[in-house]
């Protein structure tokens, strides 16, 4: 028998207010950005070190992900071949 997991998706409202989330974490931090009393070239320097750090979380939830699935593959090859060598032992057959 196998056991294979049921892949789980997430509703359209979870998606939605993840988008909805970052979206606004990303523009109050613009704003508190803009509302600074400093020069600009600190302000650039804040922007330049939000962006980087975002597009570093994305990477690394893209190379989680990718690595989980790997791993989930690897399995399914592994058990399919165990199921055809178990299916075609013949516990009963003379040497």
């Amino acid at each position: 028998m196998s056991d294979t997991p049921v892949k789980q998706q997430n509703t359209a409202a979870y998606y939605t207010q993840s988008v909805l989330s970052f979206g606004l974490a990303l523009a109050a931090v613009a704003v508190g950005i803009y509302h600074l009393d400093v020069d600009g070239w600190v302000r650039a320097f804040l922007a330049i070190a939000v962006l980087y750090l975002t597009t570093s979380a994305f990477t690394l939830a893209k190379v989680v992900r990718d690595r989980q699935e790997a791993g989930q593959i690897v399995s399914r090859v592994d058990q399919a071949r165990l199921e055809k060598l178990l299916a075609e032992h013949d516990p009963f057959q003379k040497l």
